[in-house]
């Protein structure tokens, strides 16, 4: 039985962290670890808070398409592709803020430097076990 967005974007939830993968400038795909701060009422969009200087801000500015992994429990995992972007406007920063990130971003929505990078998903692969599916956003 194929899934379809809502069910991914239930089992999204529970994952906190996910990995984002770029493309450097030199061509090689770089991946790190990024928090959903459990910001998932999930459309197609997903939203990750950094610095505007990061490396994975440099790299989108280059190459907009990105990769995110989601690994959860019981062998679900989801696989993303899709277009990012860099967001650097503070009404934005408000909608998608949590408490938590106060703890890396020490003046909130007003902390300087701050980014966020909004991944718009085209496609998305899903293993549930032993099934598994795509469904296109």
């Amino acid at each position: 039985m194929n899934k379809n967005i809502s069910y991914l974007a239930g089992k999204m939830r529970d994952i906190d962290i996910c990995m984002l993968m770029t493309h450097t400038k030199n061509g090689a795909i770089a991946g790190r670890p990024m928090s959903n701060n459990r910001d998932v009422d999930y459309d197609g969009d997903s939203y990750f808070f950094t610095w505007d200087d990061a490396h994975m801000v440099s790299d989108i500015g280059g190459n907009s398409k990105v990769a995110l992994t989601f690994q959860g429990e019981k062998a679900f995992a989801i696989f993303l592709e899709g277009k990012a972007e860099i967001i650097k406007d503070k009404k934005e920063f408000e909608e998608h803020w949590t408490p938590d990130l106060n703890d890396w971003f020490k003046d909130g929505v007003d902390t300087k430097g701050l980014a966020m990078i909004k991944v718009h998903a085209d496609r998305a692969h899903y293993w549930d076990g032993e099934e598994e599916g795509e469904i296109k956003i």
